[in-house]
């Protein structure tokens, strides 16, 4: 029993670490030009490539009914590509490690969107982490000396809508449910659904990115992050089948304090005492927000995550 409780925490860091470690490569990707909407489709096509061939192994097929069609494309634009291309926006004028404190607070703004839809019930503990959420942007963006350049302010909002569209995904699911699908195969047809409208995007936008050679490095941080993106994510499912939704949900620490790791140790960034405060902060609005064993419902992370 110990031996299978120290190889679940071992795989929840290994999680943890290769999620966060998508933020600095976002940045390097944005780092020599390329934009969002380009980006988002390649992600998509290594998503779709890769979900696919695990569609495939499981026996199972994509259906392609109008009401999956319409379900697809609802997971591709709330849960990918309007939040991604949010965020690779934002990466491009804020440190990595500050964009992904700020994505720690979508459990946080789940929580009055489940009010809202009438999924979830009050409770002051997660108002109160909540609160402390919005008290750690505050300490972003109040004091002068909190990031970088004090400019960087203007760009927090940008960065704040990707955790709110995966904070409505998660609703959006809990709420209407998946039809027949497994998480795989939402994510699967989301993916491939996305493209197209992705790559009109970036061919549209003069963004498109070219696959033929010469890579450099922005080119492997997309492959590198698409498929760490997909890979995890399953496993993240496996884990939540073995160790249950409460367990597996404690990732959420891991990501936002690696993600600040990797991006001191990969882009050598650092923070002040405002940024480290906020982190504190973010840190107990996750304590007080997240599920607890007997909590009245039990979340999967966002499609789009």
């Amino acid at each position: 029993m110990r031996r299978e409780t120290a190889l679940l925490l071992a795989i929840l860091v290994v999680l943890g670490a290769s999620w966060g470690v998508t933020q600095p490569l976002a940045k390097i990707a944005v780092s020599e030009g390329y934009r969002h909407f380009a980006i988002v489709f390649w992600q998509l096509v290594i998503g779709a490539v890769l979900l696919g061939a695990i569609v495939l192994a499981q026996g199972r097929t994509l259906p392609r009914s109008a009401r999956h069609i319409r379900l697809y494309l609802l997971i591709a634009l709330i849960g990918t590509i309007f939040p991604n291309s949010a965020s690779y926006q934002a990466v491009v004028h804020l440190p990595a490690g500050i964009v992904s404190i700020l994505m720690s607070l979508v459990p946080m703004l789940a929580f009055p969107m489940a009010l809202a839809l009438g999924i979830d019930r009050f409770n002051w503990g997660r108002l109160l982490g909540l609160c402390l959420g919005f008290a750690g942007v505050i300490l972003l963006v109040a004091p002068e000396t909190s990031l970088p350049n004090p400019a960087m302010v203007a760009f927090i909002p940008l960065a704040l809508i990707a955790p709110t569209f995966y904070a409505l995904e998660g609703n959006v699911v809990a709420k209407w449910g998946t039809l027949d699908l497994n998480p795989v195969q939402l994510l699967c047809g989301a993916s491939c659904v996305g493209i197209p409208i992705a790559g009109v995007l970036a061919v549209g936008s003069g963004q498109f990115i070219s696959p033929l050679p010469p890579w450099g490095l922005p080119d492997l941080a997309i492959v590198l992050s698409s498929t760490l993106h997909t890979v995890v994510y399953v496993i993240y499912l496996w884990l939540v089948g073995r160790a249950g939704a409460v367990f597996a949900a404690q990732v959420a620490y891991l990501v936002t304090g690696f993600g600040v790791i990797w991006a001191m140790l990969i882009l050598g960034e650092r923070f002040s005492v405002f940024v480290w405060a906020a982190l504190l902060a973010m840190f107990l609005g996750l304590f007080l927000v997240q599920p607890r064993p007997r909590g009245t419902v039990e979340r999967t992370v966002p499609a789009g995550q």
